[in-house]
């Protein structure tokens, strides 16, 4: 495992264990998967780790800030590991696929409220909903 894993688990104040690097390791390979595919990938890997173990690993991690836990409306929670900045998810209609958009000019435009009514803003979640090229490709294709 990378040693810059066991840098950020010990900075966040977490043991190193081979679940928690296992699972970061999944998630830096594969960005934006559900639990359930955490859990194969992580397995794939190291066999004996529990459902649960993933689970309580990924909440960890999550509340460590160490992994972004995302869900656009309707659709599973996903995670990743691009914490620390304030990018946005393009999430395809039709087959689910989610991918990275980073704010579109300047220094993070989108934090600035037209009306904050009072409140701070600290971090904005925007969704861009489209159709992937894949499945543009097909719709068109039919």
């Amino acid at each position: 495992m990378p040693p810059d894993f066991e840098t950020q688990l010990r900075a966040a104040s977490l043991r190193v264990t081979r679940p928690r690097l296992a699972v970061l390791a999944a998630l830096r390979d594969h960005p934006h998967v559900d639990t359930d595919t955490v859990i194969a990938l992580v397995r794939a890997a190291q066999p004996t780790v529990s459902h649960q173990a993933v689970y309580d690993v990924l909440r960890a991690l999550t509340d460590a800030g160490l992994v972004r836990r995302i869900q656009p409306s309707g659709a599973t929670a996903r995670y990743e590991t691009r914490v620390g900045d304030n990018h946005h998810h393009v999430v395809c209609r039709s087959c689910g696929a989610i991918a990275d958009v980073d704010c579109a000019v300047g220094h993070a435009p989108c934090l600035t409220a037209s009306d904050d009514q009072g409140f701070v803003v600290d971090e904005a979640e925007v969704v861009y909903w489209a159709t992937c090229a894949d499945c543009a490709t097909a719709r068109n294709s039919q």
